[in-house]
């Protein structure tokens, strides 16, 4: 009767948990914000959000006629962004049970759609929730293939539903660990990559593939993606020297297009280089470069390609061959050649520590002949530039009427080692920052010593 108890008190939790709340109406006054767009914070200022998005962002006193909510003089963000994650994929990485981060073994590759797979109750969603990120991408990482799948935008409330677009990016391993995946040579993961390209170009028109502008309406699957035609009629005859299945190929015309965003997983110059010359081949692709660790190298050429960067955040030694030239100063120095540029989140232990990363970079410009962010440039590094990456520009990481009502209220300036979110809110609800952690932290606090067991007296 007691496990039966708890068993139930445990099933009641998970439905409270998935329960949606609604959005709020309030004001933050008393604060000093930080808008995520890269401009300087604003003193004495305030929030407004209204039904769940941000309404106004100003200095001075606050509209009346609001729930108010006094930060007692610390700092407003907007929620902080998580790119590349495995967020939601699982709980206990030893235990394959509990980890959706590879399918090494699957017969699939970009068919892969992580979305049905996210479990918004991971320990981890609420760990990094609690640490003041609001928005994630996740995706399973190429394991079975250069391919890893098609990765989800998720927000990290705690409402049971958290999948805010799925299929929105693709993601393909080239360099180093293309190449191992690819049969041990980067002339195989280019090969094969463009073999992929080209198979699902011409699937896409065999099959009559609808575009995300003439989709038909009984094809709409929620998001903007179309769905392969032949899962409801028709049928498309393929040759026998194919190397995708059917489903892999549907899932990469979308990215052959141009509709669907294709992350680059690469680290060397050179490898960067390739894959700006893919551009001249494949000019529709949507190209975000992941890792780029000797990007500096190369900083003009992406930005006159025009191509995003997803950068680790502090490399300052090579782990592998391609990272030879690495440095602390490479995002410094491909954003001041122009390149928009977000934090890597996928070449942390914790992402959850991606305020500190930023906070280094500012610490970086007083270092000499170092090349670090401004404090703007470096909170829209883990805000604002991500979201735009992600295709959430001016809904997700930025205070702007109209946004989202992602917003986190911190103790002291986000960017200093220490501070921490007291207050966090997702489409203006309230979100709890418990966790395992928390809840060991507080059961720890106050031991009495005089009762542990008599192996413990010394």
């Amino acid at each position: 009767m007691i496990r039966a108890g708890i068993l139930a008190g445990a099933i009641a939790s998970v439905f409270a948990l998935a329960a949606p709340a609604a959005a709020q109406s309030f004001v933050v006054t008393n604060a000093t914000v930080a808008t995520g767009d890269g401009s300087e914070p604003i003193e004495n200022g305030h929030v407004v959000v209204r039904d769940g998005q941000v309404a106004e962002v100003g200095s001075g006193a606050a509209p009346a006629g609001y729930p108010a909510i006094d930060a007692g003089g610390g700092w407003v963000t907007p929620g902080l962004v998580a790119t590349v994650t495995s967020l939601g994929l699982w709980d206990v990485g030893a235990v394959g049970e509990s980890n959706d981060t590879r399918a090494g073994r699957s017969p699939f590759s970009a068919a892969l759609d992580v979305a049905p797979a996210i479990n918004p109750n991971s320990q981890h969603v609420m760990i990094h929730r609690a640490a003041g990120i609001t928005r994630a991408a996740t995706v399973t990482m190429p394991s079975s293939s250069i391919f890893g799948g098609q990765g989800a935008i998720i927000d990290l409330g705690a409402d049971g539903e958290p999948v805010t677009r799925a299929r929105a990016f693709q993601i393909v391993a080239l360099g180093e660990s293309g190449a191992r995946l690819a049969g041990g040579s980067r002339a195989s993961a280019h090969a094969l990559f463009r073999n992929a390209l080209r198979e699902a170009d011409r699937f896409g028109r065999d099959a009559r593939i609808p575009g995300r502008q003439s989709r038909p309406a009984e094809s709409d699957t929620g998001d903007d993606m179309p769905l392969d035609p032949r899962l409801a009629a028709g049928n498309a005859e393929r040759g026998d020297d194919v190397l995708l299945t059917r489903f892999d190929a549907a899932a990469l015309v979308p990215v052959v297009r141009g509709e669907q965003r294709l992350y680059v997983e690469v680290e060397r110059a050179s490898d960067i280089r390739s894959v700006l010359d893919l551009k001249r081949e494949f000019p529709r692709l949507d190209i975000v470069l992941v890792g780029a660790s000797e990007g500096w190298l190369v900083a003009d050429e992406i930005a006159a390609a025009g191509v995003s960067v997803i950068a680790d955040g502090l490399d300052d030694l090579p782990e592998r061959f391609e990272e030879l030239a690495s440095t602390q100063s490479n995002i410094g120095r491909m954003a001041r050649a122009g390149v928009k540029v977000a934090i890597n989140a996928s070449a942390m232990e914790n992402p959850r520590n991606l305020n500190q990363f930023a906070g280094n970079l500012v610490a970086l410009t007083r270092v000499p002949r170092a090349a670090g962010l401004s404090w703007g440039q470096a909170l829209a590094a883990i805000t604002s530039v991500p979201a735009e990456i992600s295709g959430l520009g001016g809904r997700a990481g930025v205070l702007a009427p109209g946004a989202a009502g992602d917003l986190v209220i911190w103790d002291n300036d986000p960017l200093e080692v220490g501070s921490m979110p007291v207050r966090v809110f997702i489409d203006g609800v309230e979100q709890p920052l418990d966790n395992h952690q928390s809840r060991l932290k507080e059961r720890y606090r106050d031991l009495d010593e005089s009762r542990l067991p008599k192996a413990y007296d010394w």
